[in-house]
């Protein structure tokens, strides 16, 4: 079987794989159910898999599917770990934890949201409070998804969109687009009305799997920002805090910190990343998101919109579903040997790096 066949066609195919390989692996599983289903009539699960010393004080671990449909890479990483890697890479006293498809409905309709039409990535934070604020995705929120993607109605919202665009520049125009917002559950990157399930489904794996671990490292796939094929490391510490030198002790200056102003990634609230560092604030957490590029941002916007066009104003099991459900599968995950190739080998390069880093911890 070649290195490839590790990726998959569809949600169903990964799950199989990965539960396939996890089994062969030795691992301990556990199943966190959704509730949804997929476009199939399948029941949509999130699947972990644990591999080593039950009381192993040092973890690495590596989450697939946190934007649903960018969960072929991450899943194929792990699929491809379980299967070359496994118990016998394990360093001694040292533990891996596979979080499989943490976000499953995004992962088998092919969308980056979640059943509640949350961005997961924004959804960890305080919902007791009021919500952050993002101005200028209210300014053009009617234009991000309008109520039609071709004619009079369309035309006028890419004219709105570049007028605001010229106006306030690029870095403030993807700020106002992808920094994530709380105030249109239609509209592109909305942080949700309250903790989703896979939220809550991930502060229950913490407290099964991680709360009494005194080192973990903490690996999230993500695909879609940056030039083709190129694994980011992207970290969200303060500059010069105790995470941030210890992201550099792990992977050196091969490391992209977004509170320096450094990278493509422009998300301000709500990370996967703050998640896992306030429940486990005993610990010594370091944590990176690994986003491989694939196409432009620009086709990621067209596809992203008709994705949310088609869940407000279509019927996602109609045809007219079937070209924009490809258009998400493409966009997020480049189907070529090439890339495949070129994210594992990143993929394996920082996560050996990780074992290696969470073993020299004192």
């Amino acid at each position: 079987m070649t290195t490839f066949q590790t990726f998959s066609t569809d949600y169903s195919e990964a799950r199989e794989k990965f539960l396939t390989a996890a089994h062969i692996a030795g691992a301990t599983m556990a199943h966190h159910e959704s509730g949804t289903r997929g476009p199939r009539g399948e029941a949509l699960f999130a699947d972990i898999a644990w591999l080593g010393p039950d009381d192993a004080d040092r973890v690495v671990m590596t989450i697939s599917g946190t934007h649903g449909v960018e969960g072929f890479c991450g899943s194929g990483f792990q699929i491809d770990w379980l299967r070359r890697k496994g118990a016998a890479a394990l360093p001694r006293g040292v533990a891996a934890l596979h979080v499989h498809a943490i976000n499953p409905y995004g992962f088998a309709w092919l969308r980056r949201v979640t059943e509640e039409g949350s961005d997961l990535n924004r959804n960890f934070v305080d919902h007791t409070k009021p919500y952050p604020q993002n101005p200028g995705y209210e300014e053009i929120a009617n234009a991000v998804v309008p109520s039609a993607l071709s004619g009079p109605i369309f035309e006028a919202a890419e004219a709105k969109l570049r007028a605001y665009r010229a106006q306030v520049g690029e870095l403030a125009f993807f700020r106002a687009l992808t920094g994530g917002q709380y105030t249109h559950s239609e509209g592109l990157f909305y942080g949700g009305g309250g903790p989703s399930w896979s939220n809550r489904t991930t502060h229950a794996i913490i407290d099964r799997f991680l709360t009494r671990r005194t080192d973990i490292a903490i690996l999230d796939f993500h695909t879609g920002l940056g030039p083709y094929g190129y694994g980011d490391l992207i970290t969200h510490y303060e500059p010069d805090s105790p995470g941030s030198k210890r992201v550099h002790a792990f992977w050196g200056e091969a490391v992209t910190e977004s509170k320096r102003g450094q990278g493509v990634s422009q998300a301000l609230h709500g990370l996967t990343h703050f998640a896992y560092n306030e429940a486990l604030s005993k610990a010594r957490v370091t944590i990176a998101t690994l986003e491989f590029g694939a196409y432009d941002r620009e086709s990621n916007r067209r596809a992203l919109r008709a994705d949310h066009w088609l869940h407000t104003y279509g019927d996602p099991l109609s045809s007219e579903a079937e070209p924009i459900r490809a258009t998400m599968r493409k966009q997020f995950y480049p189907d070529t040997d090439e890339w495949k190739e070129m994210m594992l080998f990143r993929g394996h390069q920082v996560v050996r790096q990780a074992f290696q880093g969470v073993t020299r911890e004192p």
